[in-house]
Parts: C-alpha cells; structure tokens; sequence
C-alpha cells in the first residue's frame, strides 16, 4: 500500500487486511469479500479499490506467511546436507500450507499466467537451497522450485478436505519425495 495515501484510506486498507486474515484463516481461499467488506464497516468498491481480485486479497494476507518462510530458507541455505536443508524448507512449506489457509490458493498460477508476488518470492527463497542440492548432485539437475511449489500445492489442495489434513500432507509430501520403489536394504 503506498504511505502517499490518505490516513482513512490506509486505516482502511489495515482494516481491510485484519478481517481478510480472520475469514481466510476461517474459509480459506474462497472467503467472501462481501462479508469482509461488511466486517471491516467498508463498502465492498473500497474492498475491491484496494484488492481488485481475489488473488491481491490472497497475496496480501499470506505476505507475513511468505516472508516467514523466506527467513526460513534463508537459516537453512549453506547448512549441514544440502537435501535435508532443501527437504526441511519444502516440509515447512508444507506445513504452514495446510495450517495457513489460503497460502497453497495464493501460490497457484492462474491462466493466463500473470505475476504472482507469492510464488516469485517462494522460488527466490528456494532458489540457493535448490541451487546447493543439485550442484551437490542431491537433487536432479532439472527440476525447478517451481517444480517444487506446484508439488506442494497439489498436494495441500488435494488434501484440505480430509479429516486429518496436516497429517496426510505430510504424507503425501514424504511419498513424492521417496517416490513409489521400496527402500533399498544393504
């Protein structure tokens, strides 16, 4: 939000911010921005002036969420095993995706493809970790951390139903990353 807007308009936009992080952490990604605006005591234009999608509203609310797991990145690159540190964000990535809820929407692409803030700032975040696990020879040589985030977010929206979802994330996150042949015995 530009600090060259009015107070009201920024009070506004903080207002608008708060209720939208409350009904997402509530409905997900298809909170209703009618009910926002009705909480926030605006008017759904004012919603719609600051956030002209869903998308915007999305992004905004996981911003703090993004820049957690950025940190997070951040702290890992450089130590110890160059996959675990790599496996250890994505498993976070995971985690908070199904405990935030709208963060895995906000991470989608949509068509067509237009910038998304959240998803530029997770591949940037990734990137040093990726980079170390293939130049260790860890991870193949061709797959991207947007390879990475869209596997995170399949499985986070294709969990968010079940009864257990935090759980059988994580699951389904593990079986992608061992893949389907049994462990190999010495």
């Amino acid at each position: 939000m530009p600090e060259r807007q009015r107070a009201d308009a920024r009070r506004n936009y903080a207002q608008i911010l708060a209720v939208a992080e409350a009904e997402v952490a509530v409905h997900g990604a298809n909170a209703s921005l009618e009910q926002i605006a009705r909480t926030a005591a605006v008017g759904s234009a004012t919603v719609r002036r600051h956030f002209p999608t869903r998308r915007a509203l999305l992004e905004a609310v996981s911003r703090k969420r993004i820049e957690a797991l950025s940190v997070r990145a951040r702290e890992l690159t450089g130590r110890g095993d160059s996959r675990d540190a790599l496996l250890d964000w994505l498993s976070d990535v995971v985690a908070y995706s199904v405990s935030a809820r709208g963060l895995a929407a906000a991470l989608t692409y949509d068509a067509p493809v237009h910038e998304n803030s959240c998803s530029a700032a997770m591949e940037q975040a990734g990137e040093p970790l990726l980079r170390r696990a293939i130049q260790d020879g860890a991870v193949a040589a061709e797959v991207t951390v947007a390879d990475l985030i869209t596997l995170v977010v399949g499985i986070v929206l294709a969990t968010e139903h079940h009864p257990d979802h935090a759980t059988r994330a994580d699951r389904l996150f593990r079986l992608a990353v061992a893949g389907l042949s049994p462990p190999v015995t010495p």
